[in-house]
């Protein structure tokens, strides 16, 4: 019984998924490590910006009154009283016909209502400074007003937003050097089968290097978690469980990669028995990655993913993201979807749905996308160009090229 197989849909296997919600806690960083970290709480102005009407320009802070009539042949005279510096105030009230200069930034002194640029003046001197003004003015411009970026009480940030350069830069305005953000999941990974080298042993007759678990790390931390991985686990039953129990004790979610077909060296099914699993569903109709299996034990829910490499990427991306994203309480959970037109036919009838390794870029405007190469689970060729997944659902007669499709954004960063 635990090893048979009735294939369930892609999307229901999702719901199921995500029924074993898991909210990651909250937890301070200094500002410097928050970098695409997601925020925990909102964060809320406490303060306004600016804090003070200030000048955004170098120049001279003046009554507009005093400015009127004024031309570039006839300019009107007002006296120099003092000089603002960034960060300094004119503690004085301005009076009629007194300019002061000021740098951009710097607070406005009381009296003055607008602030005229360096370039519409000239400055001569005698016993006493003196600017001459060479366009008329009008009350409060060329001023940037208390509040007018951010009021006092405004929502900065919500809780959920993956931080950015522009956001690091609003936390440090509000002098936020530690910042709420989500615990990032732990994700452990191991690799099963007696074929498998690591990256750094020379190939051997039979042998294959073990690739899955290397890209799985890389999915993860792209995802916002933090992998772990374990190795690999042996062909034998009872040393394999031990392993995972221990190595299930440290970890969020739990993935394997491999010894979840059918064969007489596909360990998984008898693992899950033996730590007394609840198996969700141990096969999903779609192409690759149709054996994909999901189980939950000690709050704790364990993905099967294929050996094969390019099943074990989309099994990845379609059922550990979407939980990752929960985890870390985004807003969206999930591969971001967008349109496409296909620049390809796909002839070929499936009764799964499929998810290509795709190529989308811009073209007039368009999305076009084609697959990313070969096609087949086994080949991880098409991993290192793809961009998107292209999703072609089951039970049609095949695709054709301009077909309106639906893709799974992998990276934005790719798209030209």
């Amino acid at each position: 019984m635990k090893r048979e197989r009735q294939p369930i849909p892609v999307f229901d296997a999702l719901q199921r998924v995500m029924k074993y919600e898991k909210k990651g806690p909250i937890e301070y960083v200094p500002i410097e490590e928050a970098y695409r970290r997601i925020l925990g709480k909102d964060i809320v102005a406490d303060h306004d910006v600016p804090a003070f009407d200030r000048s955004p320009y170098d120049g001279y802070a003046i009554r507009a009154c005093d400015t009127n009539g004024a031309a570039e042949q006839t300019p009107i005279t007002l006296e120099v009283v003092g000089h603002i510096g960034a960060g300094s105030r004119y503690e004085k009230e301005l009076k009629a016909n007194q300019a002061v200069r000021i740098m951009t930034g710097a607070e406005l002194p009381i009296g003055a209502d607008a602030v005229i640029m360096l370039e519409d003046t000239e400055v001569h001197e005698s016993t006493q400074t003196y600017v001459d003004i060479k366009r008329t003015l009008h009350s409060e411009q060329n001023i940037s007003f208390q509040g007018e970026d951010i009021a006092k009480g405004d929502v900065l940030l919500e809780r959920g937003t993956r931080l950015h350069p522009g956001m690091i830069a609003l936390l440090a305005t509000f002098g936020y050097a530690q910042v709420p953000v989500v615990k990032q999941p732990i994700v452990g990974i191991i690799a099963t089968g007696n074929e498998l080298l690591e990256v750094d042993q020379p190939l051997e007759p039979g042998k294959i290097r073990n690739s899955n678990a290397y890209t799985l790390i890389a999915q993860v931390k792209r995802a916002g978690g933090l992998p772990i991985y374990f190795g690999q686990l042996s062909d034998q039953v009872d040393s394999s469980v031990e392993r995972i129990r221990e190595a299930m004790n440290q970890v969020d979610f739990f993935i394997t990669t491999g010894g979840v077909s059918v064969g007489d060296f596909d360990l998984l099914p008898d693992i899950l028995e033996a730590i007394q699993a609840d198996v969700l569903f141990n096969k999903i109709a779609m192409r690759p990655g149709s054996v994909t299996t999901v189980a939950h034990a000690n709050d704790t829910l364990i993905f099967g993913l294929s050996g094969n490499p390019s099943a074990c990427y989309v099994g990845f991306e379609l059922y550990l993201r979407p939980v990752i994203d929960q985890f870390l309480q985004k807003h969206q959970f999930g591969l971001p979807k967008s349109k496409a037109r296909l620049a390809v036919d796909f002839p070929k009838a499936n009764p799964f749905d499929r998810f290509v390794r795709g190529f989308v870029k811009v073209n007039d405007t368009r999305y076009m996308v084609e697959p990313a190469g070969k096609d087949k689970s086994n080949m991880v060729h098409s991993l290192s160009a793809a961009n998107c997944l292209i999703y072609l659902p089951g039970g049609t007669q095949g695709y054709q090229k301009g077909d309106v499709v639906d893709i799974f954004m992998l990276d934005s960063e790719m798209i030209s």
